[in-house]
């Protein structure tokens, strides 16, 4: 019997990236994939979701930015103290920010349509660096996000993200992924 997957993200710039580029891979293994953004919601009623998720039996994976903390494990530790129904096994920590996974995803190819400079890692990558990346020719960041999901590859972004290849090779995505950063 298959369960329902949910997805807890923390904002709409992560429900288009989950929705577009992750979810297609988990329809085959689940009843139902949802996304859900958690970020404006109180912190009793994501308690609450996430102890009927565990009630249910279903799965769910729960995804934040790193933000200011210093390692994953300080972030986890964050969200322990906020959720005190998490279960530390379906965290997934984007580092820096979702953005970087977005950028991730460009090929070169991507990248020389778009007049972009070619990135060797995005690890470092923040809202604000992003921001300054975008190419004039985009009248929105959300245009520019769309436009690449469009090209976004699998394979050159767990090439240049070291959080976005430690979630596809936990969940068994991709087969042979190479982190090359």
């Amino acid at each position: 019997m298959k369960k329902r997957l949910f997805i807890l993200v923390e904002g709409g710039d992560d429900v288009r990236f989950f929705g577009r580029i992750i979810k297609p891979h988990f329809v085959s293994r689940y009843d139902s994939v949802d996304i859900i953004p958690y970020a404006c919601t109180k912190r009793e009623k994501v308690n609450k979701f996430l102890k009927s998720v565990q009630q249910m039996q279903n799965d769910y994976i729960f995804v934040a930015d790193i933000d200011q903390e210093h390692s994953v494990r300080d972030k986890k530790q964050v969200l322990y103290y906020r959720f005190n129904h998490i279960d530390g096994g379906s965290i997934i920590i984007v580092i820096k920010e979702i953005e970087s996974w977005y950028l991730a995803g460009l090929t070169g190819e991507s990248l020389s349509s778009l007049h972009m400079q070619s990135l060797a890692s995005t690890d470092e990558i923040t809202k604000e660096i992003f921001n300054t990346l975008i190419p004039r020719q985009f009248d929105s960041r959300i245009d520019f996000m769309f436009e690449i999901l469009k090209g976004f590859s699998l394979e050159s972004a767990v090439a240049k993200n070291g959080s976005f290849y430690f979630f596809i090779k936990r969940y068994h995505l991709l087969e042979n992924v190479h982190y090359s950063s």
